[in-house]
């Protein structure tokens, strides 16, 4: 089914990024080519794709505080997984905690979402295209990922099918560290980049 809607995505610092990368060049080529390594904040589970008609300054207004009062966020990768049964598979994130507040501070901001595919499943997809056979499945779930999902910067997608994604804004996470773990939050410089939604 053709998609038409708005995303919040992140990128996820440049070490998880390159390591993720180099998987889906190995393992998925097609997704490594339309889709760079990212985590999908709103749109594709947990809420639905925010209402396409909904203007920028509806987005500025709903966001931009909670970007402003968000800290950045580094977060551990869990062991690959098939997401929901299926031939994907992914890195998953820990739908609680600092991520899950994020996400529940958006699907409550007001904008208008469509209804969710799935509970909130936060992941970064490292093969989605390709069925693989056995051997090269289970080495693909062998694999280990010591690099932290760094979440320091939202980027907010317009997709509609077959069209490429087109950002219509991007916000750093700005807000000041709090009492949680510092294992789970922090600050930390990371180059940029700009993923597209996609592969999820």
């Amino acid at each position: 089914m053709a998609i038409n809607g708005i995303f919040i995505i992140a990128s996820i610092g440049t070490e998880a990024f390159e390591h993720i990368a180099a998987i889906q060049r190995e393992f998925d080529p097609k997704l490594a080519a339309t889709s760079p390594p990212h985590v999908t904040i709103a749109g594709s589970s947990g809420v639905g794709p925010i209402a396409p008609t909904t203007s920028l300054a509806e987005l500025r207004a709903a966001l931009e505080p909670i970007a402003a009062s968000t800290p950045p966020l580094i977060l551990p990768f869990g062991p690959p997984i098939r997401f929901m049964q299926t031939t994907i598979i992914v890195l998953p994130l820990d739908p609680h905690g600092p991520l899950r507040t994020l996400h529940e501070r958006i699907a409550t901001s007001g904008l208008r979402f469509e209804r969710p595919r799935f509970a909130f499943t936060p992941h970064s997809t490292l093969s989605f295209y390709p069925t693989h056979p056995p051997a090269t499945l289970r080495r693909l779930l062998s694999l280990r990922f010591e690099e932290p999902a760094v979440i320091d910067r939202i980027s907010i997608q317009h997709t509609m099918d077959p069209q490429p994604s087109r950002t219509l804004l991007e916000l750093d996470l700005t807000g000041t560290l709090t009492s949680d773990p510092p294992s789970l939050i922090g600050m930390r410089p990371v180059r940029r980049h700009t993923p597209q939604p996609g592969g999820d």
